[in-house]
């Protein structure tokens, strides 16, 4: 038996508000049922992984070692795309032949838009 991935689960304040700006940046529809407390994205159109978001009292503090990477051709417009809905940008890079900017969601969640290879 192998392992596959089922979810990645944002700890969040408000599940229906940053699945929606996800559900944007994606093009995909939130579920429905989705509240404050909890939202997916993918689970009634049978896509996987799901985008599954929580309510939680207080996030751990400090950066987020896990992030989503979005790779595009129009990559920068992307970027911009994302700000425009909410998103903070942090900073572009180019390194090891790769380039990408990095931004924060609405909750300071980090993530990456980058260049589709």
């Amino acid at each position: 038996m192998s392992l596959e991935l089922g979810n990645i689960t944002f700890d969040c304040h408000d599940a229906a508000a940053l699945a929606g700006f996800y559900g944007e940046l994606l093009g995909r529809s939130v579920d429905p049922e989705a509240s404050e407390f909890f939202a997916t994205i993918g689970t009634a159109a049978g896509a996987a992984p799901v985008l599954m978001f929580l309510k939680v009292g207080e996030k751990t503090p400090g950066k987020n070692v896990v992030h989503l990477d979005f790779h595009a051709p129009d990559w920068r417009a992307q970027a911009d795309r994302a700000v425009a809905l909410g998103a903070k940008h942090v900073g572009d890079f180019d390194e090891y032949g790769q380039q990408w900017a990095t931004l924060a969601d609405p909750e300071g969640n980090l993530f990456d838009i980058g260049k589709s290879h």
